[in-house]
Parts: structure tokens; sequence; C-alpha cells
């Protein structure tokens, strides 16, 4: 058998994470017979189009509840690497039973706090760095990405010159051209 487990439905409660929010997962190796699918149809046009994953998340999506580990996203990625004789996969995993939300899953999406409370959130998971909320210092902190320029002390940081990733060619001296004639 390829996966652990093949199931129609999610068990879990709705994490409402984004696209956005599921890229600040890094993505880490997992065997296919670890994972337990959350679907049942399997589209053949999609598994053997050659650009089926080019839109949408390179890393398919992988949750962890109740010790069990379930592809929400990326079946067709994991077929095709079954297919290939490869038995693991990159996936992005969010660990639901490392942020405790037992308690107000059925309520509340993951990373939203109820009125405030955020005692049913373990702001330290590791694998949701998004949840991970900064501390305040009180200080301007120096920003932390390189392509980013302090600017005026009470103006937001701006893109340094050299931010758009090329650099104008350096000035050379042009030889004259009537001379080599």
């Amino acid at each position: 058998m390829i996966f652990k487990g093949v199931r129609n439905g999610k068990p879990y409660p709705d994490h409402g994470l984004s696209m956005r929010d599921w890229a600040q997962i890094p993505p880490r190796q997992f065997r296919l017979d670890q994972l337990t699918t959350v679907t049942t149809a399997l589209a053949l046009d999609k598994l053997l189009s050659e650009d089926s994953t080019f839109y949408g998340d390179l890393f398919a999506h992988a949750v962890r509840w109740h010790g069990e580990m379930y592809l929400e996203d990326g079946l067709h990625r994991a077929v095709r690497s079954a297919l290939r004789n490869r038995h693991v996969i990159h996936a992005r995993l969010l660990d639901l039973d490392a942020l405790n939300i037992d308690a107000v899953a059925e309520a509340t999406p993951v990373g939203r706090p109820v009125d405030g409370d955020t005692a049913g959130v373990d702001a330290t998971a590791t694998t949701a760095p998004i949840l991970a909320a900064p501390a305040d210092t009180g200080a301007l902190d120096a920003p932390t990405d390189p392509a980013i320029s302090p600017s005026a002390p009470d103006g937001p940081p701006r893109p340094r010159a050299d931010a758009h990733g090329w650099t104008a060619p350096p000035d050379r001296p042009r030889a004259d051209r009537s001379r080599a004639r």
C-alpha cells in the first residue's frame, strides 16, 4: 500500500491557513506510508499532466492531528512520486497536536484566539511559526531583510537601490572606433 490509509474528508478542525500562511512553514521530508490521505478521488488528467503542479504551492500540505498525519493537499504529487518508486515527499506540516487546541478546536480556527485569549495557542510551536507573535522590545529593530535599508528615523524602511536583483553595468571608457578602421 502506498499510503498509511485513505479517508474521505478531514477529521481535524478547519485551521484557516491561507497559501501565504502555509508558505511560512518550512518543508520537511515524509514517508508516504506515514500519511493518510483525506481525498478518495484521483483525477487521472491531473495526475498525467506535465504541468499539474505548476500552479499553487511547490510542496504538499500535511496536518498532524491526534498523532496521525493527514495529507491535505498534494495527493497527485505524492502518487506521481510513488509511481516513480520514490517513497518520500517534501511537505509542509502543520502540527495541531503541538498547538494544543483541543479545547477551542471546534469554535476557533488555529491562530485566531477567542476574545483575545491566547491560552489555547502555543506561540512557541516550531511547526507553525506564523502564529508566533514578535516580542515587543519598545525599540526599533534593524530590518531583517537584506534588501531593505533603513530610511529616516520617522519613515518606513525603503528598498535598497540594488534590491531589484540587477545592477547597472559599470561605466567603461569606449574605444575610439575611428582609429580601428
